[in-house]
């Protein structure tokens, strides 16, 4: 390193200001601090700031306290978030894990594999294996829930590529991941999870035709949005209401918006029309526009709902059959 970046204003700027007020403070160590907190580009201390100065707790706690007061850092300011634990990777399975499970007679493995099988319709690869015993050994998802797993990914797919595509087992893979990080890891779980995604495909158009969207589906990103609201038990006025003032204040469709204002009014307990207008000031007396309406065809009322609940009793029927079998059926890799 050259001498010359050693020298004052080499490395870091310090306003005059800052540089005034830390004078004016008399510490050390709230110089330090500061220092130390510009080189890193923070605007609070942390655990790295207290390691990096080798100071104990309490040290740390006082400068900071001294940098507050001066005013040269704000309270409140949020902390840099510690970098989440990586996960360990999946177990490198070999073929002969995949034999030794297949062939073992108190495993449902075998039994789901052929299951999946039927229902993506192919013979599954050794690879395809080996990324179905993760999802049933590593990542600890039970067979039925895996079942259910499957029978939405395919119905996914189709929704976004029509008839006859099929997902891969790469994509079921990292679906399952998904389900297992939202505690989807129960039949349980999968059976609210799936029955309040069947609400949404029947509810769909109405709600995007509600926001003035026609003649397509919801996009992955706006999914999550009109799932949200629905769970919020929105009416279709309150709704329409929300996106008249959006298009009022931001001139055209803004998701983020949108959903702030009915998040502030969940969260204030207004869920309907007349509510609203009674305890929401800046709320007109009445939604004024008619609401357009989607001349796509929506899923029938309760035909998501039928299909959710035949696949179950397909994924109970074929665990009891499974349970009620004595030993393997001799499926190797």
């Amino acid at each position: 390193m050259s001498d010359e970046t050693l020298l004052p204003g080499g490395v870091l700027a310090l306003s005059a200001a800052a540089a005034g007020r830390l004078i004016d403070a008399g510490s050390g160590d709230a110089a330090l601090l500061y220092l130390q907190l510009l080189r890193a580009g923070r605007v609070q201390a942390g655990e790295a700031d207290r390691a990096a100065l080798r100071w104990d707790a309490a040290r740390l706690e006082a400068a900071q306290k001294t940098l507050l007061q001066g005013g040269l850092i704000r309270a409140g300011a949020p902390a840099p978030a510690a970098a989440p634990p990586l996960e360990p990777p999946p177990p490198e399975y070999t073929t002969a894990d995949l034999n030794q499970e297949l062939a073992d007679g108190t495993s449902l493995f075998s039994g789901l594999v052929a299951e999946v099988e039927r229902r993506l319709g192919k013979v599954l690869s050794v690879a395809d294996l080996k990324t179905l015993y993760t999802l049933y050994d590593y990542q600890a998802l039970p067979a039925e829930v895996i079942l259910l797993l499957v029978s939405w990914c395919i119905e996914e797919h189709v929704r976004k590529y029509g008839p006859g595509q099929l997902p891969r087992m790469s994509t079921i893979r990292r679906q399952g991941q998904a389900w297992k990080s939202r505690g989807i890891d129960t039949a349980e779980a999968a059976e609210e999870f799936l029955r309040r995604r069947a609400a949404l495909d029947t509810s769909e158009g109405r709600l995007l035709a509600l926001v003035g969207i026609t003649g397509r589906r919801a996009t992955d990103r706006e999914r999550p949005y009109l799932e949200r609201w629905l769970e919020w038990g929105f009416g279709d006025e309150v709704i329409r209401l929300a996106y008249e003032r959006t298009l009022f204040q931001k001139q055209n469709m803004n998701w983020n918006y949108m959903n702030s204002i009915l998040k502030s009014w969940q969260g204030k307990g207004l869920r309907t029309l007349a509510e609203i207008e009674a305890r929401d000031s800046r709320a007109p007396a009445r939604v004024q526009s008619a609401q357009p309406q989607d001349p796509r065809p929506s899923a029938a009322p309760g035909e998501a709902e039928r299909r959710v609940r035949e696949d179950l009793d397909r994924m109970r029927a074929f665990m009891r059959q499974q349970k009620a079998q004595e030993g393997g059926d001799g499926h190797g890799v």
